[in-house]
């Protein structure tokens, strides 16, 4: 189990090509690029609560090959939270989410405690060989979330972190800072938890 700290490292998992960089780049700095280039390993930093204190959410995106395995168990071993990306233009890459979350389940145990989102990403797309519905039921095979995502038309980009930040059971954690919520808000932290988007 990961020490509590003021990071809360979330760590991004899929296939090469699924978009795991574009989710997170749209996400930390609202820019999407249309050349694919693949990461070996990046991690961005953005100021978060915790427990209402500030603290910095830490999202690692990873490699999408296999040739790092270290790096891999590294980031399993100090991950407070998991998104499981796939493309759903490819089955093979929802194929092989299967072996990272064995290691997740083998790594952290108790799985009931940690936050894992399967993501459908490049719903856009038209190519789509993976129907939404076979992600929610993977998703109620792993009881994990699920979401579907475009990272290219900015589509459930904001509310995919702030999902995996509401399935944080361990401590409060939200992507607001300055303590100010719309009426909306504090009407859906009543209803849903303990987390809210800025």
């Amino acid at each position: 189990m990961p020490e509590q700290s003021n990071d809360y490292r979330v760590v991004v998992f899929g296939a090469a090509g699924v978009g795991k960089s574009s989710l997170v780049l749209r996400f930390v700095r609202g820019t999407f690029r249309e050349t694919y280039i693949p990461t070996v390993e990046d991690t961005y930093r953005q100021v978060i609560s915790c427990d209402k204190n500030i603290c910095t959410l830490q999202i690692t995106d990873t490699t999408g090959s296999h040739q790092f395995p270290a790096m891999q168990r590294l980031s399993l071993s100090k991950g407070h939270a998991f998104m499981l990306v796939y493309s759903v233009t490819s089955r093979q890459s929802l194929e092989e989410l299967e072996q990272i979350y064995e290691q997740i389940c083998q790594i952290k145990g108790d799985i009931q405690k940690v936050p894992i989102m399967l993501v459908g990403n490049k719903s856009d797309d038209t190519q789509r060989e993976v129907d939404a519905s076979e992600g929610e039921v993977l998703a109620s095979k792993w009881k994990c979330s699920f979401m579907e995502t475009s990272a290219k038309m900015n589509y459930n980009v904001q509310e995919l972190f702030q999902e995996l930040l509401n399935l944080e059971k361990r401590r409060s954690v939200s992507l607001q800072v300055d303590g100010k919520k719309s009426k909306q808000q504090r009407k859906k932290d009543k209803l849903k938890g303990k987390c809210s988007v800025m």
